[in-house]
C-alpha cells in the first residue's frame, strides 16, 4: 500500500492513525527517529480532537465532502492537517499542505491528491480567518 521510497513523519503519522483507525484496541509503538516527538504529538492530538475535527469537516466542508462515502485514508490526512493547522502555529500552512500532498503520494492516486489540495486549501482559509 505505502510507496516504500516515501516514509516521512507525515507517512508515519498516516499509518499510525490508519492502525488506530482500523483496530482501536491497539496501542501505537512510535518507533526511535528525530521526529518522534512531532510523529507522537499529531498522532496522539489527532486522536484526542478527533471530535472537534469531525465538527469542523461537518460544519466547513459539509458540501465538499461525503464522509460516509470517502476514503478512511484520505479522511485520516484531512484529519492530521486540520490538526496542525489547529495546533501547530510554528508549523506554515502553506508547509503542512504540501508536506501532506507529498504525503498523499504514498496512499493515494492523482486525481485524489487533487481533491486533497482543494480540501486542504479551502480549509486553511477558514480556519485561517478564525
Amino acid at each position: 500500500m505505502v510507496n516504500k521510497k516515501i516514509v516521512t513523519p507525515r507517512v508515519k503519522i498516516i499509518q499510525n492513525l490508519y492502525s488506530k483507525k482500523s483496530n482501536p484496541e491497539i496501542s501505537i509503538k512510535y518507533s526511535k527517529n528525530q521526529f518522534k516527538k512531532f510523529i507522537k504529538d499529531v498522532t496522539e492530538g489527532t486522536i484526542e480532537r478527533e471530535e472537534l475535527i469531525d465538527d469542523i469537516i461537518k460544519k466547513n466542508l459539509k458540501d465538499d465532502i461525503n464522509t460516509n462515502k470517502t476514503d478512511k485514508i484520505l479522511l485520516i490526512i484531512i484529519h492530521a492537517a486540520i490538526y496542525e493547522f489547529l495546533f501547530k502555529h510554528n508549523n506554515n500552512i502553506s508547509v503542512i499542505i504540501s508536506e501532506y500532498l507529498k504525503t498523499a503520494e504514498a496512499f493515494l492516486e492523482k486525481g485524489k491528491i487533487a481533491y486533497l489540495n482543494a480540501i486542504l486549501d479551502k480549509i486553511s482559509k477558514i480556519l485561517r480567518k478564525s
